[in-house]
């Protein structure tokens, strides 16, 4: 699929706002930064059990990327991943001996530290703190990968610098996981963590100098999270975009990793957001490669891993990255299409989630000069009551449903866009058209009611909340208006059938600046 970088760049800025409001607080990164070591000293008391195995603590995935970002609602949580590597070989104990020398003291310090008792997973012991703290650490038993660091030494410079931190890990639903053997579930983060940092190329270099001066620090003392780079932005984005788009389908959600590695082969070391966006937009699903007909996208410090071998299994988790990606091309090149930041708001509201969204809006436009307080103050599921309001005159009798599912926007001298519910600020004097769905059938008559509130509806007495009779005439399910006045206003679709309010769609918030 061809995919085309819109020649107007409006929003800019908002990219820069969604990073920004997207961006895991440092606190949370300190956060993490104590609870592995703590985790390490624990390890290395003299009671510890696995004290002379040399344990090593570290973090992982996407708080080491600096690509964290902040969860959607105050009800989930941070998901921080942690390593824990022993210094024992594959030929000495089991996967299972291994997870179950490393849950004794995680138990152990659980109870020292009052925790609740650590779940365990597939791969990992999850420690959850406490309530109110919305955070989990997942921790991975792991031990050297010998064999795999001999392999890639001998693959060549680039793989044996990002393959000498190769692991062997933990996996109970693997075959052997009960048996002494060699082959084990791999992992590299460190070594992904550095081929990322490579692909931040000068951007990482010139940020991370500066922050080293900050810290008065080496560079190679400046963690990852501290610089701000483009691919980070842009995968934090993406991210966020993919999670409000598979809200309600978790199962089929494009992995992190798979989004993470194809964005940083894409990136092309743009040095603005934007750019990175939508070359990576462009570019990504190239590095999707095929062996023997298997969909392959290779771990780059590990090239026999493949962060795809699922979609053999799960065809529908293949479509659904490809879905989202188209998704996430429209959505972007439409936003980059807009007349303002608030129509490039309103577009990506659907899949970046209306509350991200009038954040970062409100960023640089907390106030309007009108006085009325900027869209992200409004609240979501706004319903307008004024006294001037008149209430339906029909008896009701429930038939059917109907909503207003497409509403479009067109400022003189362009295209149409979509607009959402109680969505960003529109400008004035533009055209608006609504149009409606109903499951009813047969003869019916269809009303509309708007109804505009503020100053300026006031003193043109312009307020209305009738109902307009000459769409109950044309029996239309399509109804059109004007931006004039600034302010919250509302319209609604109303579904008449043999005199009786047989649907109603519920308001439908237009807010105008």
């Amino acid at each position: 699929m061809a995919f085309t970088l819109p020649n107007t760049r409006p929003l800019d800025d908002l990219l820069e706002d969604l990073v920004e409001e997207l961006q895991v607080p440092p606190s949370r990164y300190e956060q993490a930064e104590r609870s592995y070591k703590s985790l390490g000293e624990w390890l290395h008391r003299p009671e510890s059990t696995v004290r002379e195995s040399d344990p090593d603590v570290y973090v992982q995935g996407s708080f080491r990327l600096g690509t964290a970002i902040k969860p959607a609602s105050d009800e989930e949580d941070y998901d921080i991943d942690m390593v824990c590597r022993l210094g024992y070989e594959k030929s000495s104990l089991s996967q299972a001996e291994l997870k179950r020398r490393v849950g004794v003291e995680i138990r152990a310090y659980a109870k020292r530290h009052g925790m609740s008792k650590p779940d365990d997973g597939r791969r990992c012991w999850t420690l959850v703190y406490a309530d109110g703290a919305q955070f989990h650490m997942d921790v991975l038993p792991a031990v050297p990968d010998s064999e795999k660091r001999r392999y890639l030494r001998e693959a060549g410079p680039v793989l044996a610098r990002l393959g000498a931190t190769a692991l062997a890990i933990t996996d109970n639903e693997h075959p052997d996981f009960q048996r002494i053997a060699g082959d084990w579930p791999r992992s590299n983060p460190k070594g992904y963590a550095l081929w990322f940092r490579d692909r931040m190329g000068q951007a990482f270099r010139t940020r991370a100098l500066n922050e080293a001066h900050k810290m008065r620090a080496s560079v190679e003392d400046v963690p990852t999270y501290r610089v701000r780079t483009p691919l980070q932005g842009t995968i934090q984005i993406l991210k966020r975009h993919r999670d409000m788009m598979f809200s309600d389908r978790t199962d089929e959600k494009p992995i992190s990793i798979l989004i993470t590695t194809l964005s940083a082969h894409a990136y092309n070391q743009e040095d603005d957001l934007s750019g990175a966006l939508f070359s990576i937009l462009r570019n990504m699903d190239r590095y999707i490669t095929q062996r023997e007909g298997v969909d392959w996208v290779e771990n780059p410090a590990d090239p026999a891993e493949n962060f795809a071998d699922k979609w053999g299994e799960y065809p529908e988790r293949r479509d659904a990255f490809h879905e989202w990606l188209a998704q996430a091309r429209a959505d972007f090149a439409s936003a980059h299409r807009a007349a303002t930041a608030d129509v490039a708001g309103t577009i990506l509201s659907e899949h970046m989630g209306t509350a991200l969204v009038n954040r970062a809006l409100g960023r640089r436009n907390p106030v309007q000069k009108s006085g009325y307080v900027a869209p992200l103050v409004r609240a979501a599921n706004l319903i307008l009551a004024p006294a001037y309001m008149r209430k339906p005159r029909w008896p009701h009798k429930p038939e059917g449903r109907v909503s207003i599912d497409t509403a479009t926007f067109t400022q003189k001298g362009f295209r149409p866009q979509p607009f959402i519910s109680g969505g960003a600020a529109l400008p004035k004097h533009s055209s608006l058209s609504f149009k409606a769905e109903t499951t009813l059938t047969g003869r019916f008559k269809v009303y509309w009611q708007v109804v505009n509130t503020g100053h300026e509806a006031e003193v043109a007495d312009c307020l209305r909340g009738g109902f307009n009779l000459d769409s109950a005439v044309r029996g239309g399910l399509t109804h059109t208006e004007s931006t004039l006045y600034r302010g919250q206003h509302s319209i609604e679709c109303f579904i008449v059938k043999n005199g009786k309010l047989a649907a109603r769609s519920g308001q439908f918030i237009v807010n105008i600046a």
